[in-house]
């Protein structure tokens, strides 16, 4: 089940309209081929109960929704803008605007990652520990790219090397101030990094085992804090400002060996040490001290140990605001072995889903048009999550091509949105549906509420969550798988 968008047609939604008292709205997506299909109703009141019921209790309260998104990547940008300005236009409205799915949540990768063309970061003249050649271009690239932008739509003729800069430039901040204009909703962007640059690390390489040079304290960690704080810097020259930054993404993928694309190792004792005297007191000390800063940013198995060794130290703990963890590893990191220990112990520190997508595992199809159970994998993810205070979830790649990339280390994997740029139409996945049962009904701010089932229906596979939003209104999500 896939809608077909081109430039002159995408299936949309009408506004949310709250219903009269008495009365509910329903929004139904199905494997038969309903796309959140809406439905009115009244409620009644039986003397016979049906087989299910879910009794809804709104003086349990839980925690509250920062929200729900995705990334935009390199290849989700080159995606994105490969296609006619008029089917760019209805995919940004698919997913930020009153007529689709109203994200609220963008994440960014800090210069390249794996769903990058090739490997670089903003600073890649050796030893510059002053950042004086920090850019997220130059005059040079910024011409080239410049010179060849109206042909975005008709394929790049650019190296590599030219693009590395212009993408942030010319794909990343577009979009980003277009998906701000079509959005009713204020959007929440954070950053993360893959990589340092090479002269920084043991490694001295992008890719493979390393860590950061010589130890907290010291010049290598002070340039690499503030690194983060020129980023912050060069965005808001281009009027982007972010509310959060994530310390690294998958701090342990670089305390592999031959690990294949960007990264930077971190012990959970690096991080802390990292966070208490370097970036820590860089963020605090910059005109960015509002945006907040997230530890881990890895597979939830690292809680609750992760969150204890850098949370029980005082100094840093005081930077932190919150836990970030993907989804990769869920089969070996049951939620109530991670995420809810660690929660009932650092219950201050808001927990979120920063990363999930299908087709990264090698037993996995990386591209699977129209797979309903894609979909319903999503949702369960999502109830899981939400049900053990978890703050919000953010999928992976706005949108892939075909292949499901591009991607310089062919690590290809699946998106709910999909770019046929030959054709120039993308399709949207029953997992772009699924996320829109979340996205579009739970906005920033809303709190989980009790939902407790009868005894009859908790012998059915039925999943399910309920929020009440900041306009008093109560959403209720059911899965059916």
């Amino acid at each position: 089940m896939v809608c077909v968008c081109n430039a002159t047609y995408c299936d949309t939604l009408d506004p949310l309209v709250l219903p009269a008292p008495g009365y509910y709205v329903k929004y139904e997506s199905s494997k038969a081929g309903k796309r959140l299909e809406r439905s009115e109703g009244k409620f009644q009141h039986q003397l016979c109960a049906p087989d299910v019921v879910l009794r809804l209790d709104t003086t349990q309260r839980f925690q509250r929704v920062k929200g729900f998104g995705g990334s935009i990547t390199d290849a989700a940008a080159i995606n994105i803008l490969s296609l006619p300005e008029r089917a760019q236009d209805h995919l940004l409205r698919s997913y930020f605007s009153e007529e689709g799915l109203e994200y609220n949540l963008i994440r960014l990768p800090m210069a390249s990652c794996d769903f990058s063309l090739h490997a670089y970061t903003y600073d890649d003249v050796p030893y510059d520990y002053e950042l004086s050649h920090f850019a997220l271009r130059d005059e040079d690239t910024k011409l080239k790219a410049s010179e060849r932008w109206e042909g975005a739509g008709r394929g790049w003729g650019v190296t590599g090397a030219e693009l590395s800069w212009a993408l942030h430039l010319l794909l990343q901040i577009p979009l980003l101030h277009r998906a701000s204009a079509v959005s009713k909703r204020p959007l929440s962007l954070y950053a993360s990094p893959w990589t340092s640059p090479t002269w920084l690390k043991t490694s001295e390489s992008y890719v493979g085992k390393g860590t950061l040079k010589g130890q907290a304290g010291d010049k290598y960690h002070k340039t690499w804090a503030n690194y983060f704080v020129r980023f912050l810097d060069e965005y808001a020259k281009h009027n982007v400002t972010f509310w959060a930054v994530t310390a690294e993404n998958e701090p342990t993928a670089g305390l592999i060996n031959n690990y294949p694309f960007q990264c930077l190792g971190f012990t959970a004792e690096q991080q802390r040490d990292f966070i208490a005297r370097d970036l820590g007191p860089a963020l605090a000390n910059s005109s960015h001290r509002h945006v907040q800063l997230i530890i881990l940013d890895d597979n939830r198995l690292h809680l609750p140990h992760w969150a204890r060794v850098v949370l029980e130290d005082e100094q840093a703990a005081r930077y932190v605001h919150g836990i970030g963890i993907h989804w990769y590893l869920d089969f070996i990191g049951p939620i109530q072995d991670t995420v809810l220990p660690t929660h009932e112990l650092f219950p201050d520190y808001f927990i979120l889903a920063t990363e999930a997508c299908i087709g990264a595992h090698f037993w996995e199809r990386d591209v699977i048009l129209g797979c309903w159970e894609r979909g319903n994998q999503y949702s369960h993810s999502i109830l899981t999550n939400l049900n053990h205070f978890v703050a919000g979830w953010t999928d992976w790649n706005l949108a892939l091509d075909l292949e499901g990339g591009p991607n310089w280390v062919k690590n290809y994997v699946d998106s709910p949105i999909i770019v046929d740029s030959s054709e120039g139409i993308f399709y949207k996945q029953p997992m772009f549906y699924h996320m829109g049962h979340f996205s579009k009904f739970i906005p920033e701010g809303s709190q989980r509420v009790g939902l407790v089932a009868s005894r009859e229906s908790k012998k059915t596979a039925l999943e399910y969550t309920a929020f009440l939003r900041p306009d008093g209104a109560v959403v209720v999500v059911v899965l059916n798988r």
